[in-house]
């Protein structure tokens, strides 16, 4: 190790979109110190994760593996407990680690007699548990099992007004806001006592109580993800009939239609309700019933739960410069996928390998004693590429498990160091329908989706986009005759790069 290790801060979201923030060109959301970290530091404009939902994208994040070498196919699927991760081997060489808010490594809505991180808080634990000295957890619901869930027992008529559990398949549908938009939940509660606030307090809890160098700390917050249950005194930061409409939501049905019919046919089956294919999306939910005004104030309360992470983030930020940390201490921002947020007609997430819910935030801020000047880079990045990232900072070797590489410090060492392609992987079962989706992206623009065999399609079926000329992705050229043979060539580079799948598979031992 290096005689001065670095401290790394890992700042994480759930479910927050690249265009979130206004370093990405948002309009609305307000986020000046995310903005901050990436005007001083790197803003990597095309990362992409490795699969689209919690679990899977959070096991790369820890591991440093793409999906078929860690084997959490889908949310469900639990990563062992014995597997190695980037906080052991932090650990190990000195660093004092942490995890604070949302894990998410082991099913939320698993059994805690099966699940450690579901019984964890109930047992008054904070770990060790994967290599973090320290977990305490937080959830977007109240499911009994998370160490916010049990902080929260001291308030309990403010706990009663959060959006209620999931139990049935009617109630995930419910919703009280003004346009009657599902999982649009406005509470009286104070923003004090709302789990973004509480992650960080409990951040910088555990790093005023450690001697902090060097230290490994993860603050992961639960927003902005559904449900959209902001405290109600934070409704007057936005007016949602003030909230442009999505540029890839088109206002008439047939429209919506069109563009649709274009892709694969989960897409439309999807948009009608005829097809479900991802739990997170509720059963009896039915895009096309979406009111232009609906889709406006679930934006306007998703932008208002950006505004208070960054609010929170900054927070923290000013404790470690009160503490003179930030010399020492690199900062990562990122997102485990993003949300549809209305594009196309959809919402939530789902087997739908796009920019909506591939590319993500991210964002490293190098400690101040670090020589690097501020960057915007292009080249293809993703979660795998964090655990390296760690290891170089801490003047360590990165493990053999690991299947990414250090992330560029500048366009010069991005071009000296080039990365030709991310991929990108989707397995779930939900019912008869089973779903099996292979992505590339390359460095030259081109972006293509392999459907595998499965109840829906025969293994023949895929999108291919040429991201340069049509970054929304609303014309597939799969089938197009004059595109067959790049279409075969990134082919021939997905499967080659693909690790060969864990075996025997990991098992699904629970909903989420």
């Amino acid at each position: 190790m290096k005689t001065n290790p670095r401290n790394i801060l890992l700042i994480t979201t759930d479910q927050m979109r690249f265009d979130a923030l206004g370093c990405n060109g948002g309009q609305v959301a307000r986020t000046p110190n995310i903005d901050h970290l990436a005007a001083t530091g790197i803003n990597y404009s095309r990362a992409h994760n490795q699969n689209v939902v919690c679990m899977p994208a959070r096991a790369t994040i820890v591991t440093g593996q793409h999906v078929a070498s860690h084997g959490v196919w889908m949310n469900g699927v639990a990563l062992p407990e014995n597997q190695a991760t980037v906080a052991h081997h932090l650990k190990a060489n000195g660093y004092q680690t942490a995890l604070l808010g949302k894990a998410h490594f082991e099913p939320w809505l698993g059994d805690p007699a099966d699940f450690f991180e579901n019984r964890m808080a109930e047992a008054g634990s904070t770990g060790p548990h994967r290599g973090f000295d320290h977990m305490e957890l937080a959830n977007h619901f109240f499911e009994g099992h998370s160490h916010y869930d049990h902080w929260m027992k001291n308030h309990p008529d403010y706990k009663a007004r959060f959006y209620p559990m999931v139990t049935d398949r009617g109630q995930n549908t419910i919703g009280k806001g003004e346009t009657g938009a599902l999982q649009v939940w406005p509470m009286d509660v104070p923003t004090e006592l709302y789990h973004t606030h509480w992650v960080a307090e409990r951040t910088i809890d555990w790093l005023s109580g450690i001697d902090q160098d060097p230290f490994f700390c993860w603050m992961s917050f639960p927003d902005p993800h559904h449900p959209w249950d902001i405290p109600a005194n934070e409704k007057t930061r936005l007016d949602w009939r003030n909230v442009p409409l999505p540029h890839l939501y088109r206002e008439t049905h047939a429209a919506r239609l069109a563009l649709l019919k274009q892709k694969p046919k989960h897409w439309l089956g999807y948009y009608e309700g005829s097809l479900w294919s991802n739990l997170e999306s509720p059963r009896d939910f039915v895009p096309a019933d979406l009111t232009t005004d609906q889709i406006k104030e679930i934006n306007a309360y998703t932008h208002i739960e950006n505004e208070l992470i960054d609010e929170a983030i900054g927070r923290v930020i000013d404790w470690l410069e009160s503490k003179n940390l930030m010399e020492t201490t690199d900062i990562f921002f990122t997102t485990d996928h993003g949300e549809l947020q209305g594009d196309f007609g959809l919402l939530f997430k789902g087997p739908y390998h796009v920019d909506a819910l591939m590319r993500l935030p991210f964002i490293w801020k190098p400690a101040g004693c670090a020589d690097v000047s501020a960057a915007s880079i292009d080249a293809p990045v993703g979660h795998l590429d964090l655990a390296p990232t760690f290891c170089d900072i801490a003047g360590i070797q990165t493990p053999d498990y690991c299947e990414g590489q250090p992330l560029p410090l500048s366009i010069d060492d991005a071009a000296q160091q080039p990365r030709d392609s991310i991929l990108t992987e989707w397995d779930s079962e939900h019912g008869p329908i089973t779903m099996h989706l292979k992505s590339i992206y390359r460095a030259d623009g081109w972006l293509m989706t392999c459907y595998g065999p499965s109840h829906l399609y025969d293994g023949s079926e895929g999108e291919l986009y040429n991201m340069t000329e049509d970054p929304d992705q609303t014309v597939n050229l799969w089938d197009d005759p004059e595109r067959q043979a790049v279409k075969t060539d990134l082919r021939e580079q997905l499967f080659e790069s693909l690790p060969a799948p864990r075996s025997p598979a990991l098992p699904r031992v629970a909903p989420v």
